[in-house]
Parts: C-alpha cells; structure tokens; sequence
C-alpha cells in the first residue's frame, strides 16, 4: 500500500481533471473545485514528502512486471520535492486562475487542461523509464499548447507557433535519441541504463547520444543557443498560464537534464565541458536580453533563461556542492517564476498595462500590495537574507573549489545583471511618478474590483511570498534538502538497487 503513493498524485490529477470535464459549463463549480483538488494535492504531495524522507527512495513496477521490463515508478528526495513544488505552484495559480482568467476562456475548459498538465508534470518527475518520460512530455506538450492558444488571439497564436515548433523538434530529438540508447544497450528503463551504458565499448556512439539528449532538452529547458522560443511565446497567454509555464515547464527540462546526467551519462569531462560553456553563454545570453525589454513579462521570460544557467552550470561543475546549489535554486526559482507572472497580471490589472515606460505610481497608491511584491522581486535578485541569495554562495563556493573563475564570474555578472533590472523595474513600475493613462473600457481595473476578487489576486502572490520567506529565512533546512539529494544524485548506487531490488 505504501508502495502505490507514488501513484496518488497522478491518479488525483487526473481524477479532478475528469470530474471538471463533467461541469464543463459550470464555470463556479469549476473554480471551487479545482482549488479544492489543488489542497488535496498538495495534502498529499506532503505526506508523499514525508513519507521518502523517512523511509529513502520507493519504487512501484506497473502491471507487476520486474525491472527493467515493466514501466517503473519511482519516488526518491529528488522527484518528491519537484511533486510538492508543483503542488505549491499548482494551488496558487488555481486561486489566481479563477480571477484572472475571462470567463470565455474558463469556459474552453481551462481548468480541465491545466489540471491535465499538473497530471503531466507530476508523471515527469516520478517515472524511471526514459521513453515513459517522453511520453510525459508529450502530454505536457499538448496540455500547454491548449493553454497557450486558448482565447485565440493573434499574438497567443503567434507566440503558441513558436512555441509548438520547437517543443516538437525538441521531442523529435529525444525520441532520437531514446531510439540510438535502446540501440547500443536493449534497455530503457533509466537505473538499468546506468549501468548498461558503462559496459558500451563505442564512447563516441554514447557520447553523440548525450549530445542529443542535452539538445532535446536543452530545448526545453530554454537554454543558450536554443531558447529564443520561450521569450516569443511566454508573454502572449493569460497571466496564470505564463505563471505556470514559467515557474514549472523549462524546470522539467532542466529535471531531465539532471536525472540523465547524474544517472546514465555520469561525469563525463567533454560532457561537463559542454554544460559549462552552454551555462556560461546562458547566464550571459539571458541577463543581457532581460536588460533591454521593456514589458514586464518579456523581461521576466529573458530572467527564465538567465537563471536556468545557474542550475546547469551547477550540473556542469558536477560536485556535490555544485549540485546542491543547483537544486536549492531550482526549489528557489520555481516558487518565485510562479509568483512574478501573477505579479504581472496584479500590476496589468491596477494600470491596465505591462509596459515599463507607461507605469508608475504604484507605491504610492497601493502601498501594502507593493511592499508584498518586493519580497518575491528582490528573493528573484538574491538580496541576503532572502531565498536567492543562498544557492548563488554554494555555486560560487564549488566555482572557487573547481577553478571554475569563468563560471564564477558568469554567475556574478548574471546576479549584478539582474539587480538593475530590478532595482530598474522597482523604480519604474512602483517608485517613478504616476503617469495618468486613459481608462479602458469593459476592463476589470484592481481598483474597481470586489474584496472578494481582490484577494483571489493577492491570496495566491502572498502563499509564494510566504513558501519564498520561509526558503530565504529557513535556508539551513533548504540546505539540508538540496545537501541529500545531490549525495543521492551524486552517488547513484541506492536509486539503482531500490528500482532494480527485484531483479538482483
């Protein structure tokens, strides 16, 4: 019975997502019960959590078919915590959904496919089958694709082109890729690969597969030179959906990435070289392009980018120290993506406008409500003693150990890089004087909206303010985490025998 909670996520997911397809036209019914499923899972998620940290890493085989011939499920610290970020994430942008989202595209069957995606996301991180993990992601693929279009306006179509394209190509890539790993070793699922991959004479033919699979999800994880899809696309949906993908979507990428490579692809020096110049030029690539946009979801789209080369150039580094820094900033940086997209659609609703240069004034007029936005902008910067101040220490700390000085000054460039754009953002958008735009017509302002419907705005802002307060502030616990799951990832060996306990 313990055995089957690593399945519980999945089958609550996509339970809530068919009970919403049968009140498909209730679109109230649709808003209560989908923040209703999203405590349940998030309920569960926590005694999922809890349940690995006491008990180590567990696996399910589906059909009762022994490794490595079944579909195997596993839960370790790693897959376990990205379920119970997705859960956290999950249940804020249901609450913000229900506001912000126009009731025309709620009656598209929003909630439906988002869950759906939920269920997708959640599938990714607990699988221990590589081709299983495709499939994952063609259904996080499709799920997003309708979020991406729903509304159907030009510049979401446009975006939704982009984005479709090269999610296709990049899943091309990896079916490739899964296709010439099944060649050279007759196995997929990922534990047994671990070690059928060492026992291949050919280490080219295994290294042109990494390659492959560092391209197929690099793709998806939005790194340099292949992410310019992300800021074409990320800022055309509503506000929600870009909290959702931009808190969750290019950290599945980046989940791949390091799953693969601490698991089958282990330590090679060519392999890291390569993360580390693609960390390096992403790091660059991204803070340079934040810099010079002007609409908020643009420049928090390009700080996507930026930021995901801290968790790669961690992977590159391929220490224990390193990897704990990068997974305590992807704990970080999931919370606060999600919460900066929803601060977006906050601000869009008070001016009625994302654009910097036609902002301003909000402090002076909503105080309280700009004063909760700081904690998550300035978690983003890093400013001690706040969340994202800690990972970039073990990162640089494992620079230093490694030699890694140009990897050290990339990520002290990127950090600097993205204090302007902050401190930048702050004073345009919050302290700059209030420029008077004309009032739009049938458009739902902050100011005239109900307590009620304010609060579904503020409500879910505030939850990841909080969960980003608690990671800044209660760091030493963040740290723990992050210190087990990079030994676990590190030292490979216990995944392998808790998926392949049967077969030995």
């Amino acid at each position: 019975m313990n055995e089957q909670l690593i399945l519980y996520p999945l089958f609550l997911q996509m339970a809530i997502s068919i009970i919403l397809m049968f009140g498909w036209a209730r679109i109230k019914f649709q808003k209560v019960f989908s923040v209703f499923g999203s405590i349940v899972s998030l309920g569960l998620a926590i005694i999922l959590f809890s349940y690995i940290w006491n008990n180590g890493t567990q696996t399910i085989q589906a059909g009762n078919w022994e490794a490595p011939f079944g579909i195997t499920f596993v839960a370790d610290m790693l897959s376990v915590t990205l379920v119970l970020l997705t859960a956290i994430s999950g249940l804020a942008v249901s609450i913000f959904s229900g506001a912000s989202v126009l009731k025309d595209r709620l009656r598209f069957g929003y909630f439906p496919i988002f869950h759906f995606l939920l269920l997708g996301l959640n599938g990714a991180f607990l699988t221990g089958d590589i081709f299983n993990l495709y499939v994952w992601f063609e259904i996080i693929i499709i799920s997003s694709f309708v979020l991406i279009t729903i509304g159907g306006e030009k510049a979401q179509l446009e975006g939704a082109v982009k984005y479709f394209t090269l999610n296709i190509l990049a899943s091309m890539i990896f079916l490739t890729a899964i296709a010439v790993l099944y060649g050279i070793t007759g196995s997929l699922n990922m534990a047994d690969l671990a070690g059928q991959i060492a026992e291949v004479e050919n280490r080219g033919l295994v290294q042109i597969t990494a390659l492959l699979f560092l391209i197929g999800f690099g793709i998806k994880a939005g790194v340099f030179p292949l992410y310019f899809w992300l800021p074409a696309s990320y800022h055309t949906p509503p506000f929600a959906v870009s909290a959702i993908f931009g808190g969750l979507l290019t950290k599945v990428g980046v989940y791949a990435l390091i799953r693969v490579f601490t698991l089958i692809f282990v330590d090679d020096p060519f392999l890291n070289n390569i993360i580390m110049i693609i960390a390096i030029l992403t790091l660059i690539s991204g803070g340079i392009g934040a810099l010079v946009q002007n609409n908020m979801r643009k420049v928090f789209s390009y700080l996507i980018i930026c930021h995901i080369g801290y968790m790669i150039a961690g992977l590159g580094m391929f220490t224990e120290m390193a990897i704990a820094g990068a997974i305590f900033y992807l704990i970080h940086d999931i919370i606060v993506k999600t919460n900066l997209f929803m601060i977006s659609g906050v601000v869009y609703r008070i001016k009625g406008t994302n654009s910097m240069r036609d902002l301003g004034g909000i402090y002076a007029k909503w105080p309280k409500i700009s004063l909760l936005l700081f904690i998550p902008l300035f978690s983003l910067v890093g400013i001690p003693p706040l969340s994202g101040f800690w990972p970039k220490i073990n990162l640089i700390k494992a620079g230093f150990t490694n030699e890694s000085y140009i990897t050290v000054g990339a990520i002290i460039f990127a950090s600097f890089i993205t204090l302007v754009i902050i401190a930048k953002m702050w004073a345009e958008v919050f302290w700059k004087e209030d420029k008077e735009l004309p009032l739009r017509s049938n458009f739902g302002y902050f100011s005239k909206m109900t307590s009620a419907k304010r609060m579904q705005f503020v409500v879910p802002v505030a939850l990841l303010s909080i969960v980003s307060l608690y990671i800044g502030f209660g760091a030493e616990h963040i740290q723990e985490l992050s210190a087990r799951i990079a030994d676990e990832l590190v030292n490979s060996q216990g995944y392998i025998d808790a998926v392949l306990k049967s077969k030995n």
